[in-house]
């Protein structure tokens, strides 16, 4: 009998999230539990290269280096050159709050971008959110030189109920030059959602439509914020097995997908980028949002913190 195995879904964006390790602890808000106790996990760096390869082989354009905070993991800098080798524009999701002359270098190679979260434009109102007192003045200052030296710069801001917070720091980094600014809610995963289950009701409906990403431990999942639905291991097997495998398919099918012409097309945030960033004015709500709902909408990250 000939087994027919199903194609594997085409890949446009990967996440790869290095490592669980970050500075930060984030205690509410979180989406991966990252903090400084947390390991880089099972994955080594060839493996890293090689889920790179097999992703450009997918198809893919663009891979995002997250964690925790990538740039802890002593094989960032191979591990985001072997992707600019391949030919993918590369992404850097950190939180700024330690940039060491090598991570510069990466950084201001061409098609690399970065990304990072700012949670106030008041230092003490920041560094409670990411429980470690000078966060703040360290970021905001990384953001200024991420400016200085012309790194393309995208900074999330979230919204966790308090609109005009959330737009003083839209302000302020306007103010210092950065032209990348989104506001989004906080979204109900991870620490943010305490002892609730997770929900495929927080996810925007595009995770796994030509995106996934590998978490530390080799597993691969539909989303950063939807890392509970997880298809398999590119340590047990190939990145296009696992993404032609029937847990693949049964992950995708089981998230809620956007309708309509209002719809989130083609990505989570319309039309400028393939991660699930809040978008720069319409951000793609979770899709267990409606603006008729009444009561305080679910808590929304970013995809990545």
């Amino acid at each position: 009998m000939t087994i027919v195995r199903k194609a594997p879904a085409r890949l446009r964006f990967l996440s790869l999230e290095i490592t669980g390790r970050c500075q930060l602890t984030c205690p509410s808000l979180c989406y991966a539990g990252s903090g400084p106790t947390r390991s880089h996990g099972t994955m080594s760096d060839e493996d890293w290269f090689r889920t790179i390869d097999e992703a450009v082989a997918l198809g893919a354009e663009e891979v995002q280096l997250i964690g925790g905070e990538p740039t802890l993991h002593p094989g960032f800098a191979p591990i985001a050159q072997h992707a600019l080798d391949s030919g993918l524009r590369v992404r850097v999701y950190s939180n700024l709050l330690r940039i060491s002359a090598e991570h510069w270098e990466v950084l201001e190679q061409p098609g690399v971008g970065l990304a990072t979260t700012y949670h106030s434009s008041v230092a003490a109102e920041h560094d409670e959110v990411t429980a470690r007192p000078g966060s703040h003045t360290a970021t905001r200052a990384n953001i200024v030189e991420a400016v200085r030296r012309g790194i393309a710069l995208k900074v999330a801001v979230l919204d966790s109920g308090d609109p005009a917070r959330a737009e003083r720091a839209r302000a302020e980094l306007e103010s210092l030059g950065v032209r990348d600014v989104h506001v989004g809610r906080v979204r109900a995963v991870g620490n943010a959602a305490g002892a609730a289950l997770p929900s495929t009701a927080e996810l925007c409906g595009r995770c796994g439509d030509q995106r996934a990403v590998v978490l530390p431990g080799g597993e691969v999942a539909v989303c950063e914020i939807g890392r509970f639905l997880t298809a398999g291991s590119v340590l047990d097997a190939g990145l296009a097995q696992v993404l032609s495998g029937p847990r693949w398919a049964e992950a995708s099918a089981s998230i809620p997908r956007p309708m309509g012409p209002t719809a989130c097309d083609p990505d989570c945030q319309p039309a400028h980028s393939d991660s699930c960033d809040p978008g720069k004015n319409t951000p793609c709500d979770p899709m267990g949002y409606a603006p008729a709902m009444t009561g305080s909408p679910a808590a929304a990250v970013p995809a990545l913190l």
